[in-house]
Protein backbone atom coordinates (compact mmCIF):
# COMPACT_ATOMS: atom_id res chain seq x y z
CA UNK A 1 0.00 0.00 0.00
CA UNK A 2 2.88 2.37 0.78
CA UNK A 3 4.36 1.73 -2.68
CA UNK A 4 1.01 2.47 -4.31
CA UNK A 5 0.88 5.76 -2.44
CA UNK A 6 4.28 6.69 -3.87
CA UNK A 7 3.19 5.72 -7.40
CA UNK A 8 -0.07 7.68 -7.09
CA UNK A 9 1.75 10.77 -5.84
CA UNK A 10 4.03 10.87 -8.90
CA UNK A 11 1.46 9.93 -11.55
CA UNK A 12 0.62 13.62 -12.23
CA UNK A 13 4.30 14.17 -13.07
CA UNK A 14 4.96 11.09 -15.21
CA UNK A 15 1.51 10.96 -16.86
CA UNK A 16 -0.03 14.42 -16.54
CA UNK A 17 -3.57 14.92 -17.82
CA UNK A 18 -3.23 18.70 -17.84
CA UNK A 19 -0.15 20.79 -18.63
CA UNK A 20 0.18 24.54 -18.10
CA UNK A 21 2.89 26.50 -19.90
CA UNK A 22 4.04 29.80 -18.43
CA UNK A 23 6.16 32.12 -20.55
CA UNK A 24 4.92 31.30 -24.05
CA UNK A 25 4.96 34.21 -26.48
CA UNK A 26 2.30 35.33 -28.94
CA UNK A 27 5.11 35.49 -31.52
CA UNK A 28 5.84 31.80 -31.07
CA UNK A 29 9.62 31.97 -30.67
CA UNK A 30 10.08 31.51 -26.93
CA UNK A 31 11.28 28.27 -25.33
CA UNK A 32 7.82 27.56 -23.84
CA UNK A 33 6.35 27.73 -27.36
CA UNK A 34 8.94 25.18 -28.45
CA UNK A 35 7.91 23.01 -25.50
CA UNK A 36 4.27 23.13 -26.59
CA UNK A 37 5.22 22.06 -30.11
CA UNK A 38 7.46 19.28 -28.84
CA UNK A 39 4.88 17.63 -26.61
CA UNK A 40 2.27 17.83 -29.38
CA UNK A 41 4.69 16.15 -31.79
CA UNK A 42 5.51 13.59 -29.10
CA UNK A 43 1.85 12.62 -28.94
CA UNK A 44 0.60 14.39 -25.82
CA UNK A 45 -3.21 14.19 -25.85
CA UNK A 46 -4.14 15.95 -22.61
CA UNK A 47 -5.15 19.56 -22.08
CA UNK A 48 -2.53 22.29 -22.63
CA UNK A 49 -3.10 25.67 -20.96
CA UNK A 50 -0.83 28.55 -22.02
CA UNK A 51 -0.59 31.16 -19.25
CA UNK A 52 -0.28 34.77 -20.45
CA UNK A 53 -1.26 38.09 -18.84
CA UNK A 54 -3.12 39.42 -21.89
CA UNK A 55 -3.21 37.08 -24.91
CA UNK A 56 -6.46 35.29 -25.74
CA UNK A 57 -4.72 32.56 -27.72
CA UNK A 58 -1.20 31.11 -28.12
CA UNK A 59 -0.20 28.53 -30.71
CA UNK A 60 -3.89 27.89 -31.45
CA UNK A 61 -4.66 27.21 -27.78
CA UNK A 62 -6.86 29.32 -25.52
CA UNK A 63 -4.69 31.24 -23.06
CA UNK A 64 -5.40 32.00 -19.40
CA UNK A 65 -4.16 34.86 -17.23
CA UNK A 66 -3.08 32.75 -14.25
CA UNK A 67 -2.70 29.22 -12.99
CA UNK A 68 -5.80 29.78 -10.86
CA UNK A 69 -8.03 30.33 -13.90
CA UNK A 70 -7.53 27.14 -15.93
CA UNK A 71 -10.66 25.01 -16.50
CA UNK A 72 -9.15 22.05 -14.64
CA UNK A 73 -6.44 21.81 -11.98
CA UNK A 74 -2.93 21.56 -13.42
CA UNK A 75 -0.96 18.34 -13.05
CA UNK A 76 2.26 19.78 -14.46
CA UNK A 77 3.25 23.43 -14.94
CA UNK A 78 6.23 24.30 -17.14
CA UNK A 79 7.52 27.73 -16.06
CA UNK A 80 10.05 29.87 -17.92
CA UNK A 81 9.71 33.50 -16.87
CA UNK A 82 11.96 35.89 -14.91
CA UNK A 83 13.01 34.33 -11.61
CA UNK A 84 11.71 37.21 -9.47
CA UNK A 85 8.16 36.78 -10.83
CA UNK A 86 7.77 33.08 -10.05
CA UNK A 87 7.10 32.99 -6.27
CA UNK A 88 4.10 35.29 -6.70
CA UNK A 89 2.89 33.21 -9.65
CA UNK A 90 2.91 30.06 -7.52
CA UNK A 91 1.30 31.79 -4.55
CA UNK A 92 -1.57 32.93 -6.79
CA UNK A 93 -2.25 29.39 -8.05
CA UNK A 94 -4.58 28.73 -5.08
CA UNK A 95 -3.51 25.11 -4.64
CA UNK A 96 -4.52 24.10 -8.18
CA UNK A 97 -1.09 22.82 -9.32
CA UNK A 98 0.34 19.39 -8.48
CA UNK A 99 3.88 19.81 -9.92
CA UNK A 100 5.60 23.04 -10.96
CA UNK A 101 8.83 22.81 -12.92
CA UNK A 102 10.95 25.96 -13.05
CA UNK A 103 13.39 26.17 -15.92
CA UNK A 104 14.49 29.69 -14.95
CA UNK A 105 17.91 30.25 -13.38
CA UNK A 106 19.07 32.99 -11.01
CA UNK A 107 18.27 31.12 -7.81
CA UNK A 108 20.50 29.09 -5.47
CA UNK A 109 23.25 28.55 -8.03
CA UNK A 110 24.29 32.21 -7.52
CA UNK A 111 24.81 33.90 -4.14
CA UNK A 112 22.33 36.69 -4.80
CA UNK A 113 19.59 34.19 -5.67
CA UNK A 114 19.69 32.01 -2.53
CA UNK A 115 17.06 34.07 -0.73
CA UNK A 116 14.82 34.03 -3.80
CA UNK A 117 15.11 30.23 -3.98
CA UNK A 118 13.96 29.99 -0.34
CA UNK A 119 11.03 32.22 -1.22
CA UNK A 120 10.21 30.05 -4.24
CA UNK A 121 10.21 26.86 -2.18
CA UNK A 122 8.02 28.47 0.49
CA UNK A 123 5.51 29.61 -2.15
CA UNK A 124 5.33 26.08 -3.56
CA UNK A 125 4.76 24.58 -0.11
CA UNK A 126 2.10 27.13 0.72
CA UNK A 127 0.34 26.28 -2.55
CA UNK A 128 0.39 22.54 -1.86
CA UNK A 129 2.49 21.72 -4.93
CA UNK A 130 5.77 19.91 -5.49
CA UNK A 131 8.56 21.89 -7.13
CA UNK A 132 11.04 20.63 -9.73
CA UNK A 133 14.18 22.72 -9.98
CA UNK A 134 14.65 25.59 -10.31
CA UNK A 135 17.35 25.76 -12.99
CA UNK A 136 16.34 22.52 -14.72
CA UNK A 137 15.02 21.52 -18.15
CA UNK A 138 12.15 19.36 -16.93
CA UNK A 139 10.89 15.88 -17.74
CA UNK A 140 10.97 13.32 -20.50
CA UNK A 141 8.26 10.72 -19.97
CA UNK A 142 7.26 8.44 -22.84
CA UNK A 143 4.34 7.05 -20.83
CA UNK A 144 2.97 10.58 -20.42
CA UNK A 145 4.04 11.81 -23.88
CA UNK A 146 5.81 14.86 -22.41
CA UNK A 147 9.37 15.78 -23.38
CA UNK A 148 11.75 18.70 -23.03
CA UNK A 149 14.09 17.37 -25.71
CA UNK A 150 13.56 17.33 -29.46
CA UNK A 151 14.79 13.78 -30.02
CA UNK A 152 13.92 10.79 -27.85
CA UNK A 153 12.33 7.36 -28.29
CA UNK A 154 8.55 7.20 -27.88
CA UNK A 155 8.61 3.60 -26.66
CA UNK A 156 8.16 3.17 -22.93
CA UNK A 157 11.18 1.26 -21.63
CA UNK A 158 12.63 -0.02 -18.34
CA UNK A 159 15.32 2.62 -17.61
CA UNK A 160 14.45 5.38 -15.13
CA UNK A 161 16.84 8.36 -14.97
CA UNK A 162 17.36 11.15 -12.45
CA UNK A 163 19.70 13.93 -13.58
CA UNK A 164 20.83 17.01 -11.71
CA UNK A 165 21.93 18.43 -15.07
CA UNK A 166 19.53 19.23 -17.87
CA UNK A 167 22.21 19.23 -20.55
CA UNK A 168 23.53 15.86 -19.45
CA UNK A 169 19.95 14.60 -19.32
CA UNK A 170 19.62 15.50 -22.99
CA UNK A 171 22.88 13.65 -23.74
CA UNK A 172 21.65 10.56 -21.90
CA UNK A 173 18.44 10.48 -23.95
CA UNK A 174 20.05 11.14 -27.33
CA UNK A 175 23.16 9.01 -26.92
CA UNK A 176 21.33 6.33 -25.02
CA UNK A 177 18.69 6.08 -27.76
CA UNK A 178 21.39 5.43 -30.36
CA UNK A 179 22.79 2.64 -28.19
CA UNK A 180 19.42 1.00 -27.65
CA UNK A 181 18.31 2.38 -24.28
CA UNK A 182 14.58 2.81 -23.75
CA UNK A 183 13.30 4.86 -20.86
CA UNK A 184 10.52 4.74 -18.30
CA UNK A 185 11.27 8.39 -17.66
CA UNK A 186 13.98 10.99 -17.14
CA UNK A 187 13.63 13.85 -14.68
CA UNK A 188 16.05 16.75 -14.33
CA UNK A 189 16.10 18.26 -10.84
CA UNK A 190 18.50 21.21 -11.07
CA UNK A 191 18.92 22.99 -7.74
CA UNK A 192 16.64 20.56 -5.85
CA UNK A 193 14.79 23.25 -3.89
CA UNK A 194 12.05 20.70 -3.20
CA UNK A 195 12.03 17.41 -5.15
CA UNK A 196 15.33 15.62 -4.64
CA UNK A 197 17.02 12.63 -6.28
CA UNK A 198 16.05 10.62 -3.20
CA UNK A 199 12.36 11.38 -3.78
CA UNK A 200 12.53 10.19 -7.38
CA UNK A 201 14.60 7.16 -6.43
CA UNK A 202 11.75 6.08 -4.16
CA UNK A 203 9.34 6.38 -7.08
CA UNK A 204 11.47 4.40 -9.51
CA UNK A 205 12.00 1.66 -6.91
CA UNK A 206 8.21 1.39 -6.52
CA UNK A 207 7.43 1.78 -10.24
CA UNK A 208 6.70 -1.54 -11.96
CA UNK A 209 7.73 -0.15 -15.36
CA UNK A 210 11.27 0.67 -14.17
CA UNK A 211 13.78 -2.20 -13.92
CA UNK A 212 17.05 -0.26 -13.72
CA UNK A 213 17.73 3.20 -12.30
CA UNK A 214 20.38 5.69 -13.37
CA UNK A 215 21.33 8.78 -11.37
CA UNK A 216 23.56 11.72 -12.27
CA UNK A 217 24.18 13.50 -8.98
CA UNK A 218 26.29 16.51 -8.10
CA UNK A 219 25.19 16.56 -4.49
CA UNK A 220 22.75 14.86 -2.17
CA UNK A 221 21.50 17.41 0.33
CA UNK A 222 19.71 14.55 2.07
CA UNK A 223 22.59 12.10 1.79
CA UNK A 224 21.58 10.07 4.85
CA UNK A 225 18.10 9.53 3.37
CA UNK A 226 19.58 8.48 0.03
CA UNK A 227 21.74 5.93 1.84
CA UNK A 228 18.81 4.59 3.85
CA UNK A 229 16.62 4.20 0.75
CA UNK A 230 19.36 2.34 -1.12
CA UNK A 231 20.18 0.16 1.87
CA UNK A 232 16.53 -0.75 2.43
CA UNK A 233 16.13 -1.60 -1.27
CA UNK A 234 18.85 -4.28 -0.97
CA UNK A 235 19.72 -3.83 -4.67
CA UNK A 236 16.41 -5.39 -5.76
CA UNK A 237 16.76 -3.11 -8.78
CA UNK A 238 20.19 -2.15 -10.14
CA UNK A 239 21.05 1.49 -9.40
CA UNK A 240 23.85 3.09 -11.44
CA UNK A 241 25.29 6.38 -10.15
CA UNK A 242 27.37 8.83 -12.17
CA UNK A 243 28.69 11.24 -9.56
CA UNK A 244 29.77 14.74 -10.55
CA UNK A 245 32.17 16.59 -8.27
CA UNK A 246 34.31 13.71 -7.02
CA UNK A 247 37.51 15.81 -7.09
CA UNK A 248 38.24 19.20 -5.55
CA UNK A 249 38.07 20.84 -8.98
CA UNK A 250 34.83 19.01 -9.75
CA UNK A 251 33.34 20.23 -6.47
CA UNK A 252 34.01 23.82 -7.53
CA UNK A 253 32.37 23.22 -10.91
CA UNK A 254 29.32 21.64 -9.26
CA UNK A 255 28.94 24.59 -6.92
CA UNK A 256 28.79 27.02 -9.84
CA UNK A 257 26.46 24.76 -11.82
CA UNK A 258 23.63 24.01 -9.41
CA UNK A 259 24.72 25.78 -6.24
CA UNK A 260 25.70 22.43 -4.75
CA UNK A 261 28.48 21.32 -2.48
CA UNK A 262 29.06 17.58 -2.46
CA UNK A 263 30.60 15.31 0.14
CA UNK A 264 33.91 13.49 0.22
CA UNK A 265 34.42 10.97 -2.60
CA UNK A 266 35.16 8.28 -0.03
CA UNK A 267 31.57 8.54 1.17
CA UNK A 268 30.29 7.68 -2.32
CA UNK A 269 32.63 4.70 -2.61
CA UNK A 270 31.38 3.51 0.78
CA UNK A 271 27.78 4.04 -0.36
CA UNK A 272 28.41 1.78 -3.34
CA UNK A 273 29.99 -0.96 -1.24
CA UNK A 274 27.31 -0.90 1.43
CA UNK A 275 24.22 -0.66 -0.77
CA UNK A 276 25.23 -2.47 -3.97
CA UNK A 277 24.72 0.52 -6.27
CA UNK A 278 27.18 0.74 -9.16
CA UNK A 279 29.41 3.82 -9.22
CA UNK A 280 30.74 4.84 -12.66
CA UNK A 281 33.11 7.57 -13.82
CA UNK A 282 32.00 8.63 -17.31
CA UNK A 283 28.87 9.11 -19.37
CA UNK A 284 29.91 6.26 -21.67
CA UNK A 285 30.29 3.90 -18.69
CA UNK A 286 26.91 5.08 -17.41
CA UNK A 287 25.17 4.22 -20.70
CA UNK A 288 27.13 0.96 -21.09
CA UNK A 289 26.06 -0.18 -17.63
CA UNK A 290 22.42 0.84 -17.98
CA UNK A 291 22.32 -1.04 -21.28
CA UNK A 292 23.53 -4.33 -19.85
CA UNK A 293 21.00 -4.16 -17.01
CA UNK A 294 18.24 -3.28 -19.48
CA UNK A 295 19.03 -6.24 -21.70
CA UNK A 296 20.18 -8.97 -19.31
CA UNK A 297 18.66 -10.48 -16.19
CA UNK A 298 21.17 -10.64 -13.31
CA UNK A 299 21.93 -14.17 -12.07
CA UNK A 300 22.93 -13.74 -8.41
CA UNK A 301 22.85 -17.48 -7.74
CA UNK A 302 25.94 -17.82 -9.94
CA UNK A 303 27.60 -14.41 -10.36
CA UNK A 304 29.33 -13.90 -13.69
CA UNK A 305 32.97 -14.98 -13.72
CA UNK A 306 33.67 -17.43 -16.57
CA UNK A 307 33.59 -15.66 -19.94
CA UNK A 308 33.98 -17.11 -23.42
CA UNK A 309 35.22 -14.89 -26.26
CA UNK A 310 34.47 -15.63 -29.90
CA UNK A 311 35.25 -13.54 -32.97
CA UNK A 312 37.83 -12.31 -35.42
CA UNK A 313 40.95 -10.35 -34.60
CA UNK A 314 43.66 -12.18 -32.64
CA UNK A 315 45.23 -9.14 -31.00
CA UNK A 316 41.81 -7.94 -29.93
CA UNK A 317 41.15 -11.24 -28.18
CA UNK A 318 44.50 -11.17 -26.35
CA UNK A 319 44.01 -7.59 -25.17
CA UNK A 320 40.45 -8.35 -24.12
CA UNK A 321 41.57 -11.40 -22.14
CA UNK A 322 44.01 -9.21 -20.19
CA UNK A 323 41.44 -6.46 -19.69
CA UNK A 324 38.72 -8.84 -18.55
CA UNK A 325 41.13 -10.53 -16.11
CA UNK A 326 41.91 -7.17 -14.49
CA UNK A 327 38.15 -6.75 -13.99
CA UNK A 328 37.78 -10.12 -12.30
CA UNK A 329 36.35 -11.87 -15.37
CA UNK A 330 38.08 -15.15 -16.32
CA UNK A 331 38.67 -16.02 -19.96
CA UNK A 332 40.01 -19.45 -19.06
CA UNK A 333 40.74 -22.26 -21.57
CA UNK A 334 37.89 -24.68 -22.23
CA UNK A 335 37.89 -28.19 -20.88
CA UNK A 336 39.09 -30.87 -23.28
CA UNK A 337 35.57 -32.06 -24.15
CA UNK A 338 34.69 -28.62 -25.52
CA UNK A 339 37.97 -28.33 -27.42
CA UNK A 340 37.37 -31.79 -28.94
CA UNK A 341 33.84 -30.80 -30.04
CA UNK A 342 35.17 -27.65 -31.70
CA UNK A 343 38.05 -29.59 -33.31
CA UNK A 344 35.51 -31.98 -34.84
CA UNK A 345 34.22 -29.08 -36.93
CA UNK A 346 37.58 -29.21 -38.80
CA UNK A 347 37.87 -25.44 -38.99
CA UNK A 348 40.60 -24.00 -41.29
CA UNK A 349 44.20 -23.56 -40.07
CA UNK A 350 44.77 -20.41 -38.05
CA UNK A 351 41.61 -20.88 -35.99
CA UNK A 352 42.14 -20.98 -32.22
CA UNK A 353 39.59 -23.05 -30.30
CA UNK A 354 40.80 -22.98 -26.71
CA UNK A 355 39.07 -19.76 -25.50
CA UNK A 356 39.25 -17.22 -26.88
CA UNK A 357 37.85 -18.86 -29.99
CA UNK A 358 39.65 -16.73 -32.54
CA UNK A 359 38.61 -17.10 -36.16
CA UNK A 360 40.15 -15.45 -39.19
CA UNK A 361 37.68 -14.00 -41.66
CA UNK A 362 38.25 -17.05 -43.87
CA UNK A 363 36.88 -19.30 -41.13
CA UNK A 364 33.82 -17.16 -40.58
CA UNK A 365 33.13 -17.16 -44.34
CA UNK A 366 32.43 -20.89 -44.23
CA UNK A 367 28.84 -21.75 -45.10
CA UNK A 368 28.45 -18.01 -45.80
CA UNK A 369 28.78 -17.25 -42.10
CA UNK A 370 26.50 -19.96 -40.75
CA UNK A 371 29.48 -21.79 -39.26
CA UNK A 372 29.20 -19.34 -36.36
CA UNK A 373 26.01 -21.04 -35.27
CA UNK A 374 27.79 -24.38 -34.88
CA UNK A 375 30.66 -22.82 -32.94
CA UNK A 376 28.37 -20.89 -30.62
CA UNK A 377 26.17 -23.92 -30.08
CA UNK A 378 29.15 -25.95 -28.86
CA UNK A 379 30.39 -23.13 -26.60
CA UNK A 380 26.95 -22.81 -25.00
CA UNK A 381 26.24 -26.50 -24.63
CA UNK A 382 29.68 -27.79 -23.65
CA UNK A 383 31.72 -24.83 -22.42
CA UNK A 384 28.94 -23.58 -20.15
CA UNK A 385 30.28 -20.03 -19.71
CA UNK A 386 28.45 -17.55 -17.53
CA UNK A 387 28.90 -14.92 -20.25
CA UNK A 388 29.68 -15.20 -23.96
CA UNK A 389 31.04 -12.22 -25.86
CA UNK A 390 30.95 -12.40 -29.65
CA UNK A 391 33.06 -9.72 -31.33
CA UNK A 392 33.21 -8.87 -35.01
CA UNK A 393 35.62 -6.44 -36.65
CA UNK A 394 33.20 -5.43 -39.38
CA UNK A 395 35.76 -3.64 -41.54
CA UNK A 396 37.72 -6.90 -42.00
CA UNK A 397 34.84 -8.27 -44.05
CA UNK A 398 34.55 -5.36 -46.47
CA UNK A 399 35.68 -6.29 -49.98
CA UNK A 400 36.61 -9.81 -48.90
CA UNK A 401 33.22 -11.48 -48.41
CA UNK A 402 29.74 -11.43 -49.81
CA UNK A 403 27.48 -8.92 -48.04
CA UNK A 404 25.27 -11.70 -46.73
CA UNK A 405 28.14 -13.25 -44.74
CA UNK A 406 27.96 -10.52 -42.10
CA UNK A 407 24.17 -10.75 -42.05
CA UNK A 408 24.36 -14.50 -41.52
CA UNK A 409 26.97 -14.18 -38.78
CA UNK A 410 24.87 -11.79 -36.74
CA UNK A 411 21.68 -13.73 -37.43
CA UNK A 412 23.36 -16.98 -36.34
CA UNK A 413 24.47 -15.41 -33.08
CA UNK A 414 20.98 -14.14 -32.34
CA UNK A 415 19.38 -17.50 -33.17
CA UNK A 416 21.71 -19.38 -30.83
CA UNK A 417 20.93 -16.92 -28.06
CA UNK A 418 17.24 -17.67 -28.49
CA UNK A 419 17.98 -21.39 -28.18
CA UNK A 420 19.71 -20.99 -24.80
CA UNK A 421 17.68 -18.43 -22.85
CA UNK A 422 19.16 -17.63 -19.47
CA UNK A 423 22.07 -20.06 -19.82
CA UNK A 424 24.76 -17.44 -20.35
CA UNK A 425 24.77 -13.67 -20.66
CA UNK A 426 25.25 -12.96 -24.37
CA UNK A 427 26.94 -9.74 -25.46
CA UNK A 428 27.69 -8.60 -29.00
CA UNK A 429 30.61 -6.32 -29.85
CA UNK A 430 30.52 -4.74 -33.32
CA UNK A 431 33.77 -2.94 -34.12
CA UNK A 432 34.04 -0.53 -37.03
CA UNK A 433 36.50 1.91 -38.53
CA UNK A 434 33.84 4.61 -38.94
CA UNK A 435 33.29 4.14 -42.67
CA UNK A 436 29.74 5.54 -43.29
CA UNK A 437 28.18 2.55 -45.06
CA UNK A 438 29.64 0.20 -42.44
CA UNK A 439 28.27 2.37 -39.65
CA UNK A 440 24.83 2.15 -41.25
CA UNK A 441 24.97 -1.66 -41.27
CA UNK A 442 26.18 -1.57 -37.69
CA UNK A 443 23.12 0.48 -36.71
CA UNK A 444 20.87 -2.07 -38.42
CA UNK A 445 22.55 -4.97 -36.61
CA UNK A 446 22.32 -3.11 -33.31
CA UNK A 447 18.60 -2.52 -33.74
CA UNK A 448 17.95 -6.21 -34.47
CA UNK A 449 20.01 -7.31 -31.47
CA UNK A 450 18.47 -4.86 -29.03
CA UNK A 451 15.00 -5.96 -30.13
CA UNK A 452 15.96 -9.49 -29.06
CA UNK A 453 17.41 -8.35 -25.73
CA UNK A 454 21.07 -8.51 -26.73
CA UNK A 455 23.27 -5.57 -25.66
CA UNK A 456 25.65 -4.29 -28.33
CA UNK A 457 28.94 -2.50 -27.63
CA UNK A 458 31.47 -0.72 -29.82
CA UNK A 459 34.61 -2.15 -28.21
CA UNK A 460 35.60 -5.07 -26.02
CA UNK A 461 36.54 -2.71 -23.19
CA UNK A 462 32.98 -1.32 -23.13
CA UNK A 463 31.58 -4.84 -22.91
CA UNK A 464 34.05 -5.81 -20.20
CA UNK A 465 33.26 -2.82 -18.03
CA UNK A 466 29.53 -3.47 -18.31
CA UNK A 467 29.94 -7.17 -17.47
CA UNK A 468 32.05 -6.24 -14.44
CA UNK A 469 29.27 -3.96 -13.23
CA UNK A 470 26.76 -6.77 -13.73
CA UNK A 471 29.04 -9.12 -11.81
CA UNK A 472 29.35 -6.64 -8.91
CA UNK A 473 25.56 -6.37 -8.65
CA UNK A 474 25.14 -10.15 -8.80
CA UNK A 475 27.77 -10.69 -6.10
CA UNK A 476 26.18 -8.12 -3.80
CA UNK A 477 22.74 -9.69 -4.11
CA UNK A 478 24.21 -13.19 -3.75
CA UNK A 479 26.09 -12.24 -0.59
CA UNK A 480 23.14 -10.46 1.00
CA UNK A 481 20.82 -13.29 0.08
CA UNK A 482 23.09 -16.00 1.42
Amino acid sequence: MENQHIIDSYTPLFAPKTVAVVGASTKGGALPNVFIRRIREFGYSGEIYPIHPSAAEIDGLRAYRSLAETPQPVDYAYIAIAAAQIPALLSAANGRVRYAQVISSGFGEVDEGKGLQDELAAAARAGGMRLLGPNCLGIYTPRGRVTFTEIGPKEVGPVGIISQSGGLGTDIIRRGMGRGLRFSGLVTVGNCADVTPSDLLEFYLADRQTRVIGMYIETAKDGRRLFEILRAAKARKPVVILKGGRTSQGLTAAASHTGSLAGDDRAWVALSRQTGCVLVDTLDQFIDTLLIFQALTPQPRHPTRRVALFGNGGGTSVLATDFFARLGLDVAPFEQSTIDALAALKLPPGTSITNPVDCPVGTLQQEEGRVAEKILDIIHASGKPEALVMHLNLSAFVGRTKPEVLDNLVAAALRVQEHYPGLAHFVLVLRSDGEPSLEERKREFRAKAVALGVPVYDEMSNAGGALAALQAHERFVHTRGA
